[in-house]
């Protein structure tokens, strides 16, 4: 199974927001819609899509404020897609945290190269610079090939779900350091999900059964107790 990027795109205007789903789709993303602020942070939240696609013109608040809360508790990438055109305007987005600025109208070539080099930059987390180079993380027979969504051990597809391949890659691209089941889960899920580890621990023991020879005794993923988790560091 294939795991495809999964995209938010926030616009209130159906015909606009059709093209973008029809660019999108047709190039390989799983894409899903949002018309107005609240129902973008709900699907945010509920959804946790890889990457934002948002208008600033929104019927019930202002995209800027969608831009400040999200990039409060994660690093999403965020790409406005937006009519405003003066120079104030995409100096204070990107301010806020968005990625990249698309003026409307926007060729789909254009679209989607903003896409891919804001997927491409969300490996780049610490340490990860050979994850940046080559789309992929190794230890031992572990490979997280980021391009594909996919967990390997010797070569074979682990066949993670979603919720856990996003664990697993968010573990590679800070291997060696331990990240708080806090700081998953509100990376992950959001801020809503934090303090209630049960859905983080239910996942992990099903990864450790899917890459792990022996789950009892971890080879890539260690539990810090009480505090969290940590990847192996790459070869």
């Amino acid at each position: 199974m294939t795991i495809r990027d999964k995209i938010l795109v926030v616009e209130d205007e159906k015909t606009i927001s059709g093209l973008i789903k029809a660019i999108l789709t047709a190039n390989g993303y799983d894409v899903i819609q949002a018309s107005t602020g609240s129902e973008a942070f709900s699907m945010i939240s509920s959804h946790c899509p890889d990457l934002v696609v948002l208008d600033l013109g929104l019927p019930d608040m202002d995209g800027m404020d969608i831009i400040s809360t999200v990039r409060s508790w994660t690093s999403m990438p965020i790409i406005v897609v937006s009519a405003r055109s003066y120079e104030r305007d995409k100096v204070q987005a990107l301010d806020k945290g968005a990625d990249d600025y698309v003026t409307k109208p926007f060729s789909p070539a254009e679209l989607l190269a903003r896409v891919r080099v804001a997927l491409r930059h969300t490996r780049s987390g610490p340490g990860s610079g050979a994850i940046a180079n080559t789309g992929k993380f190794t230890a031992g027979d572990l490979t997280i090939d980021y391009d594909k969504h996919q967990v390997l051990i010797a070569g074979e597809n682990c066949r993670l779900t979603q919720n856990e391949y996003k664990i697993v890659a968010l573990l590679g691209k800070c291997a060696g350091k331990v990240l708080t089941y806090d700081f998953i889960m509100k990376e992950l899920w959001g801020p809503q999900s934090k303090g209630n580890n049960q859905i983080l621990r239910v996942n992990m023991a099903n990864i450790r059964r899917k890459i792990e020879k022996n789950p009892a005794e971890p080879q890539y993923i260690f539990t810090e107790v009480g505090v969290g988790y940590r990847m192996i560091e790459g070869d």
